[in-house]
């Protein structure tokens, strides 16, 4: 008994939602005719049927290159320039005999001093990542890293005018600053008003937009048990 070749028709092209071009083979029908089967063509399939099939290659295929142009755009797309913007800040050193303690630029009274490459203002550092925080930028120490020896011993007035800098240059101002010290001793009460002043000038700020705050650790840890001393700063800037 001679058998009838088999025919399959040429492959429906179809356009997925996400605009991606898939081929879905027609099904044979089987009809007979004396002795011969023959493959003809069935009813137009839906989208709704073709896709009753776990998804095919094509599809995350798509799926894939529209993830892909996203990404792009993201990359592509410059920054929002934003009306604010908040950053905050935080660093800590140890205390050590033989070292001056100077925070906000002032050099304080007292038998131990940070230990750090540059002249170890904590409060300083902590105010310059804050800003840089805010604008979305490396930190301190990638900035000015503390293997490089030009920074060796450096006053951090230098740290913070940079900062200054790029804080005028993208096109911001200080709205306010509120920085918070830690350390067990010395008391800062009677420094805390020469350390606001000298932070606002280095700032150029108000010295009324510029908050300092002292606290001890209650003899916790090793900022309790005066062995270091920490600062946290937040910062808001805000669209000239």
């Amino acid at each position: 008994m001679a058998t009838a070749p088999l025919y399959f028709p040429s492959p429906i092209p179809i356009r997925s939602p996400i605009n991606a071009k898939i081929s879905l083979p027609l099904s044979p029908r089987t009809s007979f005719a004396g002795n011969s089967t023959l493959f003809s063509s069935s009813p137009p399939l839906s989208l709704r049927s073709a896709f009753r099939a776990p998804p095919c290659a094509a599809a995350l295929t798509a799926d894939a290159v529209v993830i892909d142009a996203e990404r792009q755009t993201t990359i592509a797309t410059p920054s929002k320039s934003l009306p604010f913007r908040v950053g905050h800040g935080f660093d800590l050193h140890r205390l050590e005999p033989g070292y001056p303690l100077i925070i906000g630029g002032i050099d304080i009274p007292f038998e131990k001093g940070c230990e750090a490459h540059s002249d170890g203002d904590v409060l300083l550092h902590c105010v310059v990542d804050a800003i840089l925080g805010a604008l979305g930028l490396p930190d301190i120490g990638q900035i000015f890293p503390d293997n490089d020896p030009k920074w060796k011993g450096a006053a951090s007035s230098v740290f913070i005018k940079e900062a200054v800098r790029l804080m005028h240059e993208a096109g911001y101002e200080l709205g306010n600053l509120d920085a918070t010290l830690i350390l067990q001793r010395p008391k800062l009460s009677p420094h805390k008003e020469a350390i606001r002043t000298n932070l606002s000038s280095l700032l150029g700020a108000d010295p009324s937009v510029v908050n300092l705050k002292a606290k001890t650790h209650e003899k916790v840890d090793s900022l309790g048990e005066n062995r270091s001393i920490a600062a946290h700063t937040v910062v808001l800037l805000m669209k000239k």
